[in-house]
């Protein structure tokens, strides 16, 4: 990857990370609370809305920057060995490399995020502090496990089908796509990839909130989910599924849609 092509997509991934998770965050804190074990209204309802944000502020630019960067820079590195034909392959395995690289820093502050939105009377600072306190540097890795099974999933999903779907409406139509037809290709394929993996979100959303010590904290994503299944059976395993499936789809058009934009004005 050359350097033009470093910049364009660290500032274009970064921006697109803002626009997106900002925009939509009241989206993303009904969803959380929708999934949380104590229930949509004890969690907060619909008060708070915004609880959490400077988390999801501060982590969102270096979390999809990071993405984007190593997202790139593996679609390149894997171009001059790969053939035409294997690209979907190109792009699952160049996806599930970035959603680990960005992981590292996503999981810290979705777990101050998610804990804040949970519990709305209490500040971002304040559940940084606590949950460095109690658990330390380990508590906020809470989860990472299932973050990134939740995320590799996903991106198997969304990124070959949007590269998929851009590359049909380039032949369809002859010519190079605009930034908002890129854009509505990316919510298609993100309301597909948010619905197919809701269940590992819930179970990223109860780990991440449980108690420390108790057995869903331990992060055992197969115990979680057969708990939500007993207990609220496959609904339980979907919710939040539409606030999700409207988030990410939103999202998509936004996210990647301001990503193509950014990076094209900067090549």
């Amino acid at each position: 990857m050359e350097r033009r092509e470093f910049i364009a997509s660290l500032v274009g991934g970064g921006c697109a990370g803002m626009c997106v998770d900002l925009t939509l965050f009241p989206l993303d804190t009904i969803k959380t609370r929708l999934q949380s074990q104590q229930g949509f209204y004890k969690a907060g309802g619909f008060r708070g809305i915004y609880a959490g944000v400077p988390s999801a502020a501060v982590g969102s630019f270096p979390n999809a920057a990071a993405f984007f960067v190593t997202y790139e820079g593996t679609k390149s590195l894997l171009a001059g060995c790969m053939s035409t034909h294997m690209a979907p392959v190109t792009h699952m395995l160049a996806a599930s490399l970035g959603e680990i690289v960005a992981c590292l820093i996503r999981v810290p502050t979705e777990v101050v995020k998610q804990r804040t939105q949970a519990s709305p009377s209490l500040h971002t600072h304040h559940v940084l502090l606590t949950t460095l306190r109690e658990e330390g540097v380990r508590g906020l890795y809470r989860g990472f496990g299932s973050t990134v099974l939740r995320e590799i999933p996903f991106s198997l999903v969304q990124f070959p089908l949007w590269e998929y779907l851009k590359t049909l409406w380039w032949r369809r139509q002859g010519e190079r796509l605009d930034s908002w037809q890129a854009a509505v290709c990316g919510a298609v394929a993100g309301a597909v990839a948010a619905f197919v993996t809701t269940p590992l979100d819930v179970a990223k959303t109860r780990i991440m909130l449980a108690k420390a010590g108790t057995a869903t904290a331990s992060g055992n994503i197969p115990l979680v989910l057969y708990e939500v299944w007993k207990c609220k059976g496959v609904f339980g395993l979907f919710a939040g599924s539409i606030p999700r499936m409207t988030f990410i789809s939103v999202g998509g058009f936004i996210f990647l849609g301001a990503y193509e934009k950014v990076r094209r004005m900067l090549l």
